[in-house]
């Protein structure tokens, strides 16, 4: 995500449940993927899914981590991208998937319509 970035990216977490929330610029993203980094022993993302929307692009992943202490989970969420001339501008967290689609007026039926 962020080695395509665009120079003016944003990753709007204003929707996330957690600690980080809010809007980060590209700098800010980069310290908050730094910071993922150090807080697991590993985690890794896990699409289910690219549901293409004009400049959009609606991804339901799951992440899977393991902490330092080794407790492991999963967590689903789905990202929003916006890409332009091969580079993403913006992603955006939804908790879930209904609610990204929602938001860009989307139905299920408009979801799978190339499947």
């Amino acid at each position: 995500m962020i080695k395509d970035a665009a120079p003016g990216f944003e990753l709007d977490l204003s929707r996330a449940v957690g600690p980080w929330r809010g809007v980060f610029g590209l700098d800010q993203s980069r310290r908050f993927v730094e910071e993922l980094r150090e807080t697991w022993e590993s985690a890794w993302l896990e699409p289910h899914e690219f549901i293409e929307a004009g400049d959009l692009v609606v991804v339901p992943w799951a992440m899977h981590g393991r902490g330092r202490d080794g407790i492991e989970l999963v967590a689903r969420a789905t990202f929003v991208s916006t890409i332009r001339n091969g580079a993403i501008e913006r992603v955006t967290l939804y908790q879930e998937r209904q609610d990204a689609l929602e938001d860009l007026g989307l139905s299920e039926q408009d979801a799978h319509a190339d499947s």
